[in-house]
């Protein structure tokens, strides 16, 4: 690897890092309310990936161990530039909110009693309702496009919202994989399908 190359391959790097550390900063609400954010950011003005791969990821990252932002984060930092740029991305998001979280901490003890911060708290909550309602609805346009869809997310939402009063527990777990194979059946079922209807012709 010749000096020019590995510039720019740091220049990719730094790039990614210093991009994760500006969404980190702004990103108010956890994962889905950061999804507006990325859509503009990393599929509308940079094009480092699709609006379809930007949902999958969050649907991966919603799945998986760990914080959905830091999830999806890793996610694009690999895809665009392997290992070195997960771990480049990740970092990246992690610095604001740590920088951030650590100046609150130190402080917030001696002002949480105060009248106007406890206003403005719930102020914040209100705001972060709404940033997480859009993303929501903003998943549901692209999720939600058929009757299988629909009565998929209608039966693991009665399945979790209803758990309380079932006789058994649904662990999210199950909901998860059990709505990933029936996505499988309906593809290999839609695939069949129109083979069957290719070979008519």
């Amino acid at each position: 690897m010749n000096m020019k190359q590995r510039g720019n391959k740091m220049g990719d790097l730094l790039e990614l890092y210093w991009t994760f550390v500006k969404i980190g900063c702004v990103t108010f609400g956890g994962g889905y309310a950061m999804l507006p954010i990325l859509e503009r950011e990393l599929a509308d003005k940079r094009h480092w990936t699709t609006l379809d791969d930007l949902r999958d990821y969050f649907s991966i990252g919603q799945c998986t161990p760990g914080i959905i932002a830091m999830n999806v984060s890793t996610f694009i930092g690999e895809k665009r530039a392997g290992v070195k740029g997960a771990v480049a991305a990740s970092l990246g998001f992690l610095t604001g909110p740590v920088i951030i979280i650590l100046a609150i901490a130190m402080f917030l003890q001696n002002f949480a009693q105060l009248e106007v911060v406890q206003h403005a708290f719930a102020g914040i909550r209100v705001c972060v309702c709404v940033l997480i309602l859009q993303a929501v609805l903003r998943l549901w346009k692209k999720s939600v496009v058929d009757p299988l869809t629909l009565g998929l997310y209608l039966a693991v939402f009665a399945l979790h919202a209803g758990s309380a009063w079932l006789p058994v527990k649904v662990p999210a777990v199950v909901l998860v994989i059990a709505s990933g194979l029936v996505g499988i059946l309906a593809a290999g079922r839609k695939n069949r399908a129109a083979g069957k209807g290719g070979e008519a012709k």
